[in-house]
């Protein structure tokens, strides 16, 4: 049976699911996203019971990555800031190195695991 890796896409409520044969394909399609989705996407500041949340602290839309032993992604923040993490229930930030971009943090850890 071939591998297939699965990006999925939230938006506020809505989920939109692609599959890949590769895990590159996979992170291409993440990266290609995310990037065009930043140049508009943002949340504004968002007032609960005794508390604010800056759009840097909301998430707008999560890309995630998973696989036959990958799991990670990017969230793309309300002010369209992006962070990689890995895991799923529990998500690790990953930190990009002095030459790396978020993408290639991801693209990194998962490909190493």
């Amino acid at each position: 049976m071939a591998r297939s890796y699965s990006l999925t896409l939230r938006r506020e409520g809505d989920s939109e699911r692609q599959r890949f044969v590769t895990l590159d394909g996979a992170l291409d399609a993440l990266e290609t996203e995310i990037r065009a989705m930043a140049q508009t996407v943002r949340r504004d500041e968002t007032k609960s019971i005794g508390r604010s949340y800056a759009p840097q602290e909301l998430v707008a839309v999560r890309a995630e990555v998973s696989g036959p032993g990958v799991r990670g992604g990017i969230d793309l923040r309300g002010d369209g800031s992006v962070e990689a993490f890995s895991g799923r229930i529990r998500r690790a930030v990953i930190e990009p190195r002095e030459d790396e971009d978020p993408y290639a943090a991801l693209r990194r850890v998962l490909s190493s695991d």
